[in-house]
């Protein structure tokens, strides 16, 4: 909706219903009380057929391939692709739609949830960062265009040079206490207030940063336990997408955030036995009766 004001936006969907509300009411954002009202394109999936400048990925990440496959008609010969969804190995999806040079990576720290088909609460103002996995002078022009856009649009953007760190980065909290407290059901910061949840939180930050090392990235086991530590204590209330998916009874990303984590480590012939063991535990909630 906020990108809307500055650049030519469609919202791409594939629930009808959802999509004729948005075309009949438009998108409201609250924050801090207040409400602001935006107009906004909207497709329902394969009914854009002409090639747009870029196409951001905000899907499951289990979904990134059916809603590409199903959208091929927005992707041409100079089309960029922008995952900024929860996860790592996201290049590796949109590698088969696109060239290596057309792949972009993001992470951000905005939050939101949404009240209705309509209406988004918008609560977190962190930043988003973007970078390419492969860089050149074209995507970095591209990058540079997109930053101007965001920033314009009050989402504070900066570029990196090291995107698979940064997405890596948040990773190393989505697989270890996002995680832990969806399977425990509990907000975030009993994770590190319980000493029998904190020590299997450290298990999981330990699986990361072993396989991080292997894959190229510079993480310090004692750096990271620190760093979530001081994370959790303050954002105590903290509820993940995890923690909502399974409380819900819905399929949750676990294959792209433990489940990553477990297909780099076999790529480098190591172990990550407390990340597998959280794939399999999730795996097993899902879709339980609550």
């Amino acid at each position: 909706a906020k990108l809307s004001k500055h650049a030519d936006v469609w919202l791409v969907g594939n629930n009808r219903v959802h999509m004729q509300e948005i075309q009949a009411h438009g998108v409201t954002i609250r924050r801090d009380g207040a409400d602001t009202h935006y107009d906004v394109n909207v497709w329902c999936n394969g009914e854009g057929t002409e090639p747009v400048d870029l196409v951001i990925m905000f899907t499951k990440a289990y979904l990134t391939h059916e809603a590409l496959e199903a959208n091929r008609g927005l992707i041409g010969e100079d089309t960029y692709l922008l995952s900024l969804q929860n996860g790592a190995g996201h290049e590796n999806i949109l590698g088969s739609f696109v060239d290596e040079e057309h792949v972009l990576l993001g992470t951000t720290q905005q939050g939101s949830s949404r009240e209705n088909s309509y209406t988004i609460c918008h609560s977190g103002l962190g930043d988003t960062a973007i970078g390419a996995v492969h860089p050149t002078p074209r995507n970095q022009s591209m990058l540079c265009e997109i930053q101007g856009i965001m920033e314009a649009s009050d989402f504070p953007c900066v570029m990196s040079d090291a995107i698979r760190q940064m997405v890596w980065n948040k990773l190393m909290i989505n697989a270890s206490s996002s995680v832990l407290s969806g399977v425990l059901q509990v907000r975030q910061g009993i994770v590190v207030e319980n000493p029998d949840a904190f020590w299997m939180c450290k298990k999981l930050i330990g699986d990361i940063c072993k396989v991080a090392q292997a894959e190229g990235l510079n993480f310090q086991y004692e750096e990271q336990v620190e760093r979530l530590e001081k994370h959790l204590t303050n954002a105590p209330n903290g509820l993940t997408s995890i923690y909502a998916d399974l409380k819900n009874g819905r399929k949750t990303e676990v294959d792209y955030i433990c489940g990553a984590v477990v297909d780099a480590a076999k790529k480098h012939g190591l172990t990550a036995e407390a990340q597998e063991m959280m794939v399999h535990m999730v795996h097993a909630m899902e879709g339980r009766n609550v």
